[in-house]
């Protein structure tokens, strides 16, 4: 007896792998269920397709999914922001001034990543600095950010 898959078998296949992720932490399932509905398409335009033809068909694009998802896709989710860490991680960040005479003497400073959550923080100044000025987080006070000018000169004076 010989096994004959229609293109609705790896329609079901595809859906019953792609539910499978739900009880199965390992995110791999997923990617052999997306490959076996693109068989299932492929058999349905093309459906001279052999079953050998159909299971090679499957496994390469399962692989090229997978290897898609973790060269491409996943990278672009890491999550870059500097929410929830330690003072140690936010102290030496760098930003760029963006507005000063502020209340109470503080400047607003924009970070290229988040810094606590946020990529804008109203600092306060240990030096005068003036918009476009780059400073470095020296320290944290209550709901400031303590910054001070960063540059090449300063970081000499200081033996950095």
């Amino acid at each position: 007896m010989e096994l004959v898959l229609e293109p609705w078998h790896w329609f079901v296949l595809g859906i019953l792998l792609i539910l499978s992720e739900l009880l199965l932490p390992a995110f791999a399932a997923l990617w052999f269920g997306i490959g076996a509905i693109m068989v299932g398409i492929l058999y349905w335009m093309f459906p001279m397709m052999g079953l050998t033809t159909q299971i090679l068909t499957w496994i390469i694009l399962s692989v090229l999914c997978t290897l898609l998802w973790f060269k491409f896709i996943k990278p672009l989710s890491i999550d870059k922001t500097k929410a929830g860490l330690s003072r140690e991680a936010t102290i030496g960040q760098i930003g760029m001034v963006i507005q000063t005479d502020l209340e109470q003497d503080q400047i607003r400073v924009r970070f290229p990543l988040p810094v606590l959550g946020s990529d804008e923080w109203d600092c306060r100044a240990l030096d005068k600095v003036q918009v476009g000025d780059r400073v470095r987080v020296v320290d944290i006070l209550g709901n400031d950010l303590v910054v001070q000018p960063h540059s090449t000169q300063y970081q000499n004076e200081k033996g950095e």
